[in-house]
């Protein structure tokens, strides 16, 4: 793979902070297994310190899981790091990501200090989560609003301290696209010993950009994507995997891929939307119950000829059986056609057309016509399959 993308998936870390969304460990560990089976490079399996629950939690995955690199996420304070390295101590590869707010914003009225100390905090944390493991993520909490000169010194002294990947989080999802790949790209070419370690975006949904600005961090130089099973996640969520890996596949130009099955996207969708209770709209990209529905006459004639005409994605790509042709008011012969030879009427032309005229009597009625339905029409009609 020319461009190999990490995926790091904070599906049972940043997804779980959702009200009413709190999984047990026996769910986390089914949705854990299942993530390394899709093909994720990180699992963020929780935030040790936090609660009792989530230690368990992220001490059995670090268990469980073989291949994926599993992380446990800390502040930049030392027993947050010493608790996450005791959680993460089975890992066959462990990752502590640890870090500290940069923004002006989060410098002076959150943590209510200076830009001085969160530099000698940032250094202080990395050094003691490399006691404990080799692998250490540092985030600079906000970067979206932090002015490029003090986050490239921040990266800068980090990244002399042994941190391996540089999380740069648009964490209230403030950023344009070309104002975050700008944002990487200053990164790049400032920071001295970047070439060390790996960027990575962590992009949250506010404005409804957290897609588009993490491709743009690939297209800058990110060569990691923080992202949750259906864009799940505080506020209006995070990033979605499904959109990232499949807009990557689409667009090769982009010269960037990952290690997805992207044929188990649709049942890990369903997964964590059923563990989680958290519906996913039918209208989502990649996973929506309407991504490959047509429900539209002349969309309908056009997929039913060829299905690239309104399908940039073939559905068995991300493990959906097939294109649903919904039949309403606005559907076409051809649509009407294509269903009933499905259950097996294979009309002549006049007889389509007084079907048709039936049809949409029915569909009149009734916001989508059903296979039962059809089948009432064809008796009424005295059509036989």
């Amino acid at each position: 793979m020319e461009n190999r993308i990490h995926i790091f998936d904070t599906t049972l870390r940043d997804g779980e902070q959702v009200p009413g969304c709190r999984l047990n460990t026996k769910d986390k560990l089914l949705i854990a297994e299942e993530l390394e089976l899709l093909g994720v490079d990180i699992i963020e399996a929780g935030f040790p310190v936090s609660s009792p629950g989530d230690f368990e939690s992220v001490s059995e995955i670090a268990k469980l899981v073989k291949n994926a690199t599993v992380c446990g996420l800390t502040r930049a304070v030392q027993k947050d790091i010493e608790v996450a390295a005791e959680a993460l101590k089975h890992a066959k590869h462990p990752r502590i990501h640890t870090g500290i707010g940069t923004s002006d914003q989060h410098v002076f009225t959150k943590i209510k200090t200076t830009r001085e100390d969160i530099l000698v905090r940032s250094k202080q944390a990395v050094k003691w989560a490399k006691k404990y493991v080799e692998d250490v993520e540092f985030y600079a909490e906000d970067a979206g609003r932090t002015e490029n000169a003090f986050l490239a010194q921040v990266v800068e002294a980090v990244i002399a301290e042994g941190a391996t990947v540089i999380n740069i989080p648009d964490t209230t999802g403030y950023c344009l696209p070309e104002e975050y790949g700008a944002k990487i790209k200053y990164l790049k070419e400032n920071v001295k010993g970047i070439e060390k370690a790996i960027l990575s975006t962590h992009c949250h949904n506010d404005l409804g950009l957290a897609t588009a600005n993490s491709i743009a961090g690939v297209q800058n130089g990110a060569r990691q994507i923080e992202c949750t099973i259906n864009g799940i996640g505080e506020r209006a969520g995070n990033t979605s995997l499904e959109e990232v890996v499949m807009i990557m596949r689409k667009h090769s130009w982009l010269k960037s891929d990952t290690r997805i099955d992207a044929r188990r996207l649709n049942a890990m969708s369903r997964l964590v939307s059923e563990k989680m209770r958290m519906p996913v709209q039918p209208n989502k990209a990649i996973v929506g119950s309407n991504a490959f529905a047509h429900s539209s006459g002349i969309h309908q004639d056009g997929v039913i000829k060829n299905r690239d005409n309104y399908e940039i994605i073939d559905p068995a790509e991300v493990g959906v059986n097939e294109s649903s042709i919904i039949l309403t008011a606005r559907s076409g012969r051809a649509a009407l056609s294509y269903r009933l030879e499905k259950i097996g009427f294979k009309l002549a032309k006049e007889e389509l057309d007084v079907a048709y005229k039936q049809f949409l009597s029915v569909a009149d009625k009734h916001n989508v016509v059903e296979e039962e339905q059809l089948k009432e029409l064809m008796n009424a009609l005295a059509i036989s399959a």
